[in-house]
């Protein structure tokens, strides 16, 4: 392979983050009415954006018989209401503790040391919102590990989009065929898919490999460092 850029998914990519995106979510439904979901519940649930999340979180409760008349009898409108609130406060809680129990994922460290070593360029896209996003790439690797760290900022396109991609390539320098794309889930693949980068998955996320090779992974590494070896 001969790339010249790398842009990391964030969430089940480069850092286990499940415990504290179900912890500050979980706080913000019951804030609301809602029961807390268990942390499994919440592993095909993540990657499209908190208030996409909150608004699942609402449904799972709705599918499982949970009735809550300002939810399950109100109209449209009511409930994207709601589930903004519930996003918004999700959003307040993690960002007061966006680390208790995230880490990254062992040999995460020494891949992104490795292509940084490599000269390679490397940048972090997630649809996680951008400041709780600077916060937890900053609390976890050192700093200057990535040339850019880009979260959602709302009103602008996000993953799946490939216009997200494109806004990012043009600050790299970079085309989408200089790019590996990496990431867990079918919205990072689609995402690479759209955009024209190389879509490579990881089996150590969220989501199964039948799943993301099903949204266009050209290859799956099971390690960090089969993206070295690759390279």
């Amino acid at each position: 392979m001969k790339y010249k850029g790398v842009i990391f998914d964030l969430d089940g990519t480069l850092i286990d983050t499940l415990g504290d995106i179900a912890a500050s979510m979980n706080k913000a439904l019951e804030l609301h009415g809602f029961p807390a979901l268990r942390k499994e519940a919440y592993r095909d649930k993540v990657g499209w954006g908190i208030r996409r999340l909150a608004s699942l979180c609402m449904l799972d409760h709705q599918d499982s018989g949970y009735q809550d008349s300002g939810y399950q009898d109100s109209g449209y409108q009511d409930n994207l209401e709601k589930a903004t609130q519930v996003a918004e406060d999700a959003i307040r809680f993690y960002a007061d503790n966006p680390l208790v129990f995230s880490k990254a994922y062992p040999g995460i460290p020494e891949l992104v040391a490795g292509l940084r070593h490599r000269k390679m360029k490397t940048a972090v896209l997630t649809n996680k919102p951008d400041p709780t996003a600077q916060l937890v790439v900053a609390g976890l690797f050192p700093r200057d590990s990535f040339n850019f760290v880009k979260g959602e900022v709302f009103g602008n396109p996000r993953k799946p989009d490939p216009a997200c991609v494109w806004d990012l390539l043009v600050e790299m320098g970079l085309s989408p065929a200089d790019i590996i794309f990496i990431g867990d889930s079918e919205i990072d693949m689609e995402t690479a898919v759209s955009a024209g980068c190389f879509p490579l998955g990881v089996s150590w996320g969220y989501r199964s490999r039948e799943t993301i090779i099903k949204a266009g992974a050209r290859h799956i590494i099971d390690r960090p460092e089969e993206l070295l070896e690759l390279l």
